[in-house]
């Protein structure tokens, strides 16, 4: 079943500030992740499995390049057996890009927050406000993204339009 997160990526002078503010707003933390994602060669959209302590996934999603709100459609399979899978996958498909990072996971209600330092690329905050958890439209959703790209004190300038994995790609290049 496909869901819909509008999501806001940004570069992080301050992950502490974010920190600070998820803590003082009563945020679930759910745990520091060391996430490794294994991007394939897919035709279209982006298929990765990311492997990790807290989240083990097969993840397919269809996203702009855009700066700012962005809407994500994804399909999100459990993983267990992610080191066969990932076999077959490399064999059948092909690797295209390995992220890694160390990610803090935040719940406020249906906003998952990350505060991600990925490794070759730096700190970054993303905000993924998700009909996964509730029934709310774009607008709503949106709405969420927006007010908290203001209370996290996010400029235009640090909105980023890609994935880590365009980035790192781009750095290869």
């Amino acid at each position: 079943m496909p869901f819909l997160n509008v999501e806001i990526k940004a570069s992080c002078k301050d992950p502490g500030f974010i920190r600070h503010y998820l803590q003082s707003h009563h945020a679930l933390f759910k745990g520091t992740d060391e996430q490794t994602d294994t991007y394939f060669n897919v035709p279209n959209g982006r298929l990765k499995l990311r492997e990790g302590n807290i989240e083990n996934n097969l993840i397919y999603y269809e996203r702009a390049n855009q700066a700012g709100p962005k809407n994500s459609h994804f399909h999100l399979v459990k993983v267990e057996d992610a080191n066969g899978l990932k076999e077959v996958l490399t064999r059948s498909n092909g690797v295209k890009v390995v992220v890694t990072k160390k990610r803090e996971i935040y719940y406020i209600s249906n906003v998952k927050f990350h505060i991600d330092d990925v490794r070759g690329l730096g700190s970054f905050v993303e905000i993924e406000a998700g009909n996964i958890l509730a029934d709310l439209s774009q607008d709503q959703l949106k709405a969420q993204c927006d007010h908290y790209l203001v209370a996290f004190g996010i400029r235009p300038e640090d909105l980023v339009d890609v994935s880590y994995s365009d980035m790192l790609l781009a750095k290869i290049e």
